[in-house]
């Protein structure tokens, strides 16, 4: 499944992930100690609607635009991030994990970008020249690793691949192993799109044998039954939450659910402990 984020910019999936990525770091900020975000598969950081990739698949109007026709208050924190990369207006420009994590950093915060494709990785330099992250252009699996434990020793590693790689499911697999013992209690976020359950219920399954003690799973399923062979949603894994974003987390992806659900469809939004 090929998943470039400039196809796909602002759809029901980013909308998702970023207002979460949004409470998650929020969330450990309520701490003083400096934080290291990284950032395994960037992309270009900044994306513009109107472009021929994104208007190839119009799926912005079925997320962000979603999300701003939404009044929601739980919403406004993710408003607010599209919002600060458009002048004026509605969002025109879509900003990706990078601009998304470059908007949350403190003084005492660092931030790491990471982006193998050539283009991809020399747009990034230029959106985000002038920001405080330090770019990188390896291997996302290598670089994962070879950055734990960070300096700061709390953190967050973001783990966004395309899925173009039939392995990629066993790569995660594999390095989040390794990287659990290298960091037990460190946070990682890992993206999924979702196609098809049973291919996702296999990789589950994989995971929960890791024997991750915290490793929550949410699942977004746009449609009220699978749809097969299509795009069904997406969802997060992540590893040690904090407390204070699980308390949070029901009323947010409820709003979300809401805001997102397709015309005649209520949609799901799961939300438990890969180990329960």
């Amino acid at each position: 499944m090929n998943y470039r984020h400039s196809f796909h910019a602002g759809n029901s999936a980013d909308v998702v992930k970023h207002s979460l990525l949004i409470a998650l770091v929020r969330a450990l900020q309520q701490k003083e100690g400096a934080l290291t975000l990284i950032d395994t598969h960037a992309g270009c950081g900044l994306y513009d609607l109107g472009s021929d990739e994104a208007q190839r698949t119009g799926e912005a109007a079925w997320g962000v635009l979603r999300a701003f026709a939404s009044t929601h208050p739980l919403l406004d924190d993710y408003r607010a991030a599209v919002k600060a990369v458009n002048a004026s207006g509605g969002p025109r420009l879509y900003p990706g994990s990078p601009k998304i994590l470059a908007q949350l950093l403190r003084p005492q915060d660092f931030l790491i970008l990471n982006e193998k494709h050539p283009k991809d990785v020399y747009a990034l330099r230029g959106v985000m020249r002038g920001a405080s992250a330090a770019v990188h252009q390896r291997d996302a699996y290598e670089l994962w690793l070879a950055l734990l434990p960070p300096r700061t020793g709390r953190g967050v590693v973001i783990v966004d691949p395309p899925y173009e790689q039939p392995d990629e499911r066993a790569r995660i697999t594999g390095t989040l192993a390794a990287a659990h013992r290298k960091w037990a209690h460190g946070v990682t976020v890992v993206w999924f799109p979702l196609k098809d359950r049973a291919t996702h219920w296999r990789w589950k399954e994989q995971l929960r044998r890791l024997g991750i003690p915290k490793l929550l799973r949410v699942e977004h399923w746009l449609y009220d039954s699978e749809q097969p062979g299509i795009y069904n949603g997406a969802g997060l894994f992540i590893v040690n939450p904090p407390y204070a974003f699980t308390q949070a987390l029901p009323p947010l992806l409820e709003a979300l659910r809401q805001a997102l659900a397709p015309e005649g469809h209520k949609g799901e939004i799961i939300s438990d402990w890969l180990g329960a």
